[in-house]
């Protein structure tokens, strides 16, 4: 792990919003933590000038680019031209001195560029290289995302930098090796790399995608036309050159008696954390955040604190941000906020429900819906389908979030949104369909 002068590492701040107040016998306290990162500065010149950065300053990150070669890239043959159009795009986004490497994917893992186990370091040769390499990516073969994301970490390792990334782009289901097999690999890259997963076409399995992206603190997104490609690469790889603190982790200590019930990303998409934790001294957790750079995030933390009587507070969190080293050390990035409960009598007090907890509950229950939604209409369930899609509509309508509404109304035709009232589309296109499986976790911002 790189050690960080002051001088770039951006400044990190904590804000907590909850309703403090609870009934007697009151034990559960919800709060919604924003943390914001800025000042990293290379956000904005990374995306103005990619090639530039601080003299003195080496770009510390590698990225590996893992392209679907299988098959089903040559139908229609548009799917690999438009890959290798990407790959190019993304690799002219990557800026001097930084480390990288394309791998074309298969039932095998194989390196395209550099070759012989190493990577290269980003600078107008090695790119007009690694450019003229994407020829030799051709189509044949079957899929196994693990033995790729294995490629991936050991090259991605060889690199003494703090940022790792992986760009996975699939265009078929996983279906040369066992889901354990890419569970197992997914495991063993977790918190060593973080990745972001495209899937090209509609051929491709929604949760494979999703799960990949989320168990390396990634994004998930559809490209239903390989055109697209390259525009979506390169803001993937701009964003990528954006990040610069890695392994940020929200710690959570608690007193004695108080438990965590859960903690979860809640914007910009929702991300359960709960069972991500892990231990860091007495009473307190580490859930992992991933790569940083310039960007705001908001986390939902429930707790569960022990009955006190009318008038008593307690400190029932405190929230910190490190980065945690393998030695049990961490490294604290200095912003910590803190979350409490005080009982009242006071009816008002202890019933009014915080307007961010309220509105971020809402988009994680929409998250759930629209899930639960396309698993029945699946699954030959009109009622059920229907039943969760206008609950989804409903909620999507109240919140605001006008992206998902637009989804939603591709998949169901809406008849009254506020009060969730929808007919099935007898038809929807597959690429409509699997837009809003991806999607269904993004959520918006609320309105301060």
């Amino acid at each position: 792990m790189a050690n960080f002068s002051k001088s770039n590492v951006p400044q990190f701040s904590v804000e907590v919003y909850q309703n403090e107040y609870l009934p007697e016998g009151g034990r559960e306290v919800n709060a919604i933590v924003t943390v914001t990162s800025t000042g990293g500065g290379t956000v904005g010149s990374a995306v103005a000038a990619p090639h530039l950065y601080t003299p003195g300053q080496s770009p510390d990150a590698a990225v590996a680019i893992m392209v679907d070669c299988s098959g089903s890239m040559d139908y229609p043959p548009t799917k690999m031209r438009g890959a290798r159009d990407a790959t190019a795009a993304a690799i002219d986004a990557l800026r001097d001195g930084v480390h990288f490497a394309v791998i074309g994917g298969t039932h095998v893992a194989k390196e395209v560029y550099p070759g012989n186990g190493e990577l290269a370091v980003a600078d107008a040769q090695t790119r007009e290289q690694a450019k003229q390499s994407l020829r030799k990516l051709s189509a044949g073969g079957g899929t196994a995302i693990g033995t790729w994301l294995k490629l991936a970490d050991r090259l991605l390792s060889s690199a003494d930098v703090t940022i790792r990334h992986g760009i996975v782009l699939t265009d078929g289901r996983n279906e040369h090796e066992s889901p354990e097999d890419l569970k197992a690999a997914l495991d063993a890259s977790a918190g060593r790399f973080t990745a972001d997963a495209r899937g090209v076409g509609t051929d491709w399995e929604v949760k494979e995608v999703t799960a990949i992206a989320s168990a390396l603190l990634g994004t998930a997104d559809i490209v239903a036309d390989p055109a697209g490609l390259s525009a979506d690469f390169t803001q993937m790889m701009e964003t990528a050159m954006g990040k610069e603190v890695a392994d940020v982790a929200l710690r959570l200590w608690t007193p004695v008696g108080t438990s965590i019930k859960f903690v979860k990303q809640v914007a910009p998409t929702v991300e359960p954390l709960t069972d991500r934790r892990t231990e860091a001294g007495p009473r307190a957790g580490d859930y992992p955040t991933g790569s940083w750079g310039d960007e705001s995030r908001d986390y939902h933390v429930c707790v569960e604190v022990p009955e006190a009587g009318l008038g008593q507070e307690m400190l029932a969190a405190r929230v910190s941000l490190v980065i945690p080293h393998g030695d049990g050390t961490a490294q604290t990035l200095g912003a910590q906020g803190l979350v409490r409960a005080v009982w009242t009598d006071d009816m008002t007090a202890s019933t009014s429900i915080n307007p961010q907890v309220a509105h971020y509950t809402g988009q994680a229950e929409l998250a759930q819906v629209i899930q639960q939604g396309l698993d029945a209409r699946k699954a030959g369930d009109a009622d059920g389908a229907t039943a969760k899609l206008g609950r989804a509509v409903q909620l999507a309508s109240a919140s605001g979030n006008a992206d998902t509404a637009k989804l939603l109304a591709k998949v169901v035709d809406v008849v009254d949104a506020a009060a969730g009232t929808v007919r099935l589309k007898a038809k929807v296109a597959e690429a409509d369909e699997m837009t809003l499986e991806t999607r269904s976790t993004k959520t918006v911002r609320v309105k301060k």
